[in-house]
C-alpha cells in the first residue's frame, strides 16, 4: 500500500459492469476498507491513472473494446512501469498466461475463479508474490516464446507517443492521417516512425505491423475484439 495508514485504492479495468462488480466484491473481501475506481476503456483508465493519487493495484481484463491482444497491458506497463498490474481475463490457455508473465505482470487470475480465490490472490500480489493458477505449468521458452518475449522487451522502449503511432500504423493510417490525428505535423510523424523502427529493429512499417501482430493471439481473442 501506499503508507501503512492508508486504505488501499485499486483500478478495475474492464468493460462488463457485472463483472466490474464481482471484482469489486473481491476486493473487499480481501480489503474491506478498500477505494476501488472503474473504468469500462483501457482510455478511461488512462485518463483516471493520470491523477495525482497513486493507485496500488490495477485489475485488468485483456479483452478490451478500444484494443487488440495486448495493446492495452501494453500502454500501461509503458506509461506506469511501477504501477503493480493484475490479469482477471477468460482466457485462461497456458499460452496467454506465459505471455502476459513475459510482459511483467504481477499474476494472472481466470475469470472462472470463487471469489474466495479472488480474494486470496489479490492479498498474494499484495504481499509481493506473482499470482498464477494452480493449474499453470511454467515450461521452457521455446524459439517462439523467446522472440515474442525479446519483441515485448522492444516494445517496452517506446514512449506513450509513439505507441499511439504504431497502433494507427496498425490501422493502415498514412502519415497524413496520423498527423491529423495527434495533431503534429508530418515531419514529427516521419521522426516517430524512425524511431518505431529503430527501437523494434525491423526495416520497414509493414514489417513493424507483422511483428506486433504475432503478438495479439489473433485466435484467442478475435470473438471479443474483432480482430
Amino acid at each position: 500500500m501506499n503508507a501503512s495508514n492508508e486504505t488501499a485504492r485499486f483500478l478495475i479495468i474492464d468493460d462488463h459492469p457485472l463483472f466490474r462488480e464481482a471484482l469489486h466484491s473481491a476486493v473487499q473481501m480481501a480489503y474491506p476498507e478498500v477505494d476501488t475506481v472503474e473504468a469500462r476503456t483501457i482510455a478511461e483508465a488512462l485518463d483516471i491513472l493520470a491523477d495525482p493519487k497513486p493507485f496500488d493495484l490495477a485489475l485488468l481484463d485483456l479483452s478490451m473494446p478500444d484494443v487488440h491482444g495486448f495493446e492495452g497491458l501494453l500502454q500501461l506497463r509503458t506509461r506506469y512501469p511501477r504501477l503493480p498490474v493484475v490479469i482477471v481475463s477468460g482466457h485462461e490457455e497456458p499460452k496467454v498466461i506465459t505471455e502476459a508473465l513475459s510482459y511483467g505482470v504481477a499474476g494472472f487470475i481466470p475469470k472462472s475463479a470463487r471469489k474466495s480465490d479472488l480474494a486470496f490472490a489479490i492479498r498474494s500480489v499484495m504481499e509481493g508474490q506473482i499470482y498464477v493458477p494452480e493449474t499453470y505449468e511454467s515450461r521452457p521458452p521455446g524459439d517462439e516464446e523467446l522472440d515474442r518475449a525479446d519483441m515485448v522487451q522492444r516494445l517496452a522502449k517506446l514512449t506513450p507517443q509513439q505507441l499511439r503511432v504504431l497502433q494507427m500504423l496498425r490501422q493502415g493510417l498514412l502519415n497524413k492521417q496520423i498527423a491529423y490525428k495527434l495533431q503534429v505535423g508530418e515531419t514529427t510523424v516521419k521522426a516517430h516512425v524512425s524511431e518505431i523502427l529503430r527501437k523494434l529493429n525491423v526495416y520497414s512499417r509493414t514489417q513493424a505491423v507483422i511483428e506486433i501482430s504475432k503478438l495479439d493471439n489473433a485466435d484467442l481473442f478475435r470473438d471479443q475484439t474483432g480482430f
